[in-house]
């Protein structure tokens, strides 16, 4: 087994890799590489931070950012105001997937503690005996009239809801990942034994919804992270290539994903209605579109548009593709300006004023 450990925006790193599993993870965005010979790289990290396993290979790739930092940033873009109080207060494991893992195990215990929460749960069956609500068109198609079994449809208080189901699930993910720790792993399999008689979930459909809500309270913080942990970084397998088995964040798209919903909660307390990836066209024969990272409104009039850049700044600054890009949008929008939001890095907040537009291009830094 090889290990190969890189950092996000880090110096590269010289291995030697087959040209297929090279291929293959610069397909899934794990590395981007540069040939110096037969089988011989320059490997840097991409955009994804995390573990894979590919064949004999292990790839780590650790964030700029703490991993405690991280993982709050990914509890917020999916619930504004998280704190993530009591979940990555204690020293993390440096590596994500290891910090996420016992993060997780640490708060399903906590939640389990205090039993499995039950709730109803709508059920379609098929008895001798009427109970709940006859499906009575289901009757009469699927059964052609005949009265026995009856098709019904009742609501059954059980413990076998969405939100044991994702616990389990989360925790199987878990299991399944490389760098998990022993410790962590025996913790995880006890989950598991708690939630036995729960359903697994079925490969390829949707994750089951949950609401929040008083009665489920104890879960929420646990049900964040099954969140994160079942769609927040899997890796896609493609038929007939090289198996990919690991835990990847998109950092670009955490940023994204943190400033749009960020701003959008801000905003929306002030008034109007924001909306992500607002799609528009650039042109007036609709053929060119855009879409840009948020659109805030005010009844119907767009009054500012936004978009979230993560990526390295270029020698002379900011990339003035972007700024075209903004110009673009503030064009189709009919708007005086346009905003352009950075994870900071050397260059400070600036504004750019188009010639002969009139139009102001404001680059502000996280």
């Amino acid at each position: 087994m090889i290990e190969l450990r890189l950092r996000e925006g880090g110096p590269p790193v010289v291995c030697e890799l087959p040209d297929a599993l090279a291929e293959r993870l610069v397909g899934a965005g794990v590395i981007t590489v540069n040939p110096l010979g037969p089988q011989r790289w320059e490997v840097r990290a991409a955009r994804k931070v995390g573990v894979v396993r590919a064949g004999p290979v292990t790839v780590w790739v650790d964030p700029k950012i703490t991993v405690a930092r991280l993982l709050w940033l990914l509890g917020w873009a999916k619930r504004p105001g998280w704190l993530g109080t009591g979940l990555i207060g204690y020293a993390p494991a440096p590596e994500l997937v290891p910090a996420l893992a016992e993060a997780f195990a640490s708060q399903a215990e906590r939640t389990l503690g205090a039993g499995l929460l039950q709730g109803y749960r709508e059920i379609d069956d098929a008895t001798t005996v009427l109970r709940g609500r006859l499906r009575e068109h289901d009757q009469v198609a699927e059964r052609h009239g005949m009265a026995i079994p009856l098709l019904v449809r009742y609501d059954d208080y059980r413990s076998d809801i969405a939100e044991n189901q994702l616990l389990r699930a989360a925790a199987g993910r878990l299991l399944r990942l490389p760098g998990v720790g022993p410790a962590v792993r025996a913790r995880l399999r006890a989950l598991r034994g708690l939630l036995i008689d729960i359903s697994d979930l079925v490969p390829g459909t949707p994750l089951p919804q949950w609401r929040p809500t008083r009665l489920n309270a104890r879960y929420h913080d646990a049900l964040w992270l099954a969140g994160i942990v079942l769609t927040g970084g899997a890796v896609d397998h493609e038929p007939g290539a090289l198996r990919l088995d690991g835990f990847l964040v998109d950092m670009y798209q955490v940023f994204e994903d943190f400033v749009t919903v960020t701003l959008a909660d801000a905003l929306g307390a002030i008034g109007g209605r924001c909306r992500a990836q607002d799609r528009s066209f650039l042109d007036t024969d609709d053929e060119i579109d855009i879409r840009p990272d948020l659109v805030w409104r005010v009844g119907e009039r767009p009054v500012a548009v936004i978009d979230a850049k993560y990526k390295a700044e270029q020698p002379a600054g900011f990339p003035q593709a972007d700024v075209y890009q903004a110009l673009a949008y503030a064009t189709a929008y009919r708007l005086g300006e346009a905003h352009l939001v950075y994870a900071h890095g050397n260059e400070g907040a600036r504004a750019w004023t188009v010639r002969n537009a009139g139009v102001r291009i404001i680059a502000h830094t996280l």
